[in-house]
């Protein structure tokens, strides 16, 4: 049991398993073992592990309790925690715990359905713990990242979170999400991916491309974020502003094999995306352009750096009239 436990064992647990009272006392008494919290031991002395912590709170939760949120996360890979954040755990709304040290209580009255029906120790599924995570995320770009990441990261599929949020019937920010969901069925795997869908490419009208196309260049696989193939024109979107030697080494490297094919690649940041999209959007215009796009950046707005489209007036029937520049 304490191997299976990482270590940790109730009260009633010891005793079941043939312990005296005495003999956990004795044991407690000598340090051999720990007390975690009422009626909950580490078999061992010494530093507790993650995993300890974790089994110790489910355990001192009572039956039916469940980790959840950021330690499910952590526990389905989604996110690495810091070794002192606090355990997150769910039990049925009908219950009430004492404060238990470093331990989160959450009330739910979903705790069965949320439940994974398998693994060890308890937690919830990882649909649901997305879900979670994104309802209670402070910023609207954030429960999106929560979104595009589990499904980039091929841990679960738009379609498995559409059916956690539709047995969901009261959730926080439901029609961005369900977006954010939409943007995971045609390939957009990141919230920098997003930003350019929403501030740089559709405000602009510019051509969809394909998504996260697989290429093979130098003996390895690689996914290209967005490619033009009619106009041979590759857009990447790097998430860090700057990054280590051997990122850039790999970068360049897969620019100049692009560039030995006869592709172009236009490569932006986070900062390029979120803080001047209408450049940007003028940029990758300019260079489909030259390749045999038609096409024009329009406008976004009166200050828009794009300056392809001139909105003239709009009519009374609410339309949009406008014509090219120059």
């Amino acid at each position: 049991m304490l191997r299976r436990q990482a270590g940790v064992i109730t009260q009633s647990q010891a005793v079941t398993a043939g312990l005296s009272r005495h003999a956990i006392y004795a044991r407690l008494e000598s340090g051999r073992w720990q007390r975690l919290h009422r009626g909950v031991y580490a078999g061992y002395s010494g530093p507790l592990t993650r995993a300890s912590l974790m089994w110790a709170a489910v355990l001192a939760a009572g039956p039916g309790a469940v980790l959840c949120y950021r330690t499910a996360a952590e526990l389905h890979g989604l996110l690495d925690a810091p070794k002192d954040e606090p355990i997150h755990v769910m039990v049925p709304r009908s219950r009430t715990l004492r404060p238990m040290r470093r331990v989160v209580v959450h009330y739910s009255r979903r705790v069965d359905e949320a439940r994974h029906p398998a693994l060890q120790p308890p937690r919830t599924r990882l649909e649901e713990t997305v879900l979670d995570l994104a309802e209670t995320e402070r910023t609207a770009d954030g429960a999106i990242a929560w979104i595009l990441d589990a499904c980039a990261g091929r841990r679960t599929r738009p379609e498995r979170l559409l059916e956690a949020m539709d047995a969901r019937p009261r959730m926080r920010r439901r029609k961005i999400l369900l977006a954010a969901l939409g943007d995971a069925r045609i390939g957009v795997h990141s919230i920098l991916e997003h930003g350019y869908r929403y501030r740089v490419q559709l405000p602009h009208g510019l051509p969809e491309g394909n998504r996260q196309r697989r290429t093979r260049s130098g003996g390895t696989y690689r996914y290209e974020d967005i490619r033009f193939e009619e106009y041979g024109v590759v857009v990447e979107l790097d998430g860090r502003q700057a990054h280590p030697e051997g990122q850039r080494w790999r970068d360049t490297r897969r620019d100049n094999s692009s560039a030995v094919k006869g592709l172009i690649t236009l490569r932006y940041t986070y900062a390029d995306v979120m803080e001047r999209p209408c450049e940007v959007a003028e940029e990758i215009a300019r260079t489909l352009r030259r390749r045999g796009y038609t096409g024009v950046a329009h406008r976004c707005g009166a200050s828009c750096a794009a300056g392809a489209v001139t909105v003239l007036a709009s009519p009374p029937d609410g339309g949009r009239v406008s014509r090219a520049a120059g």
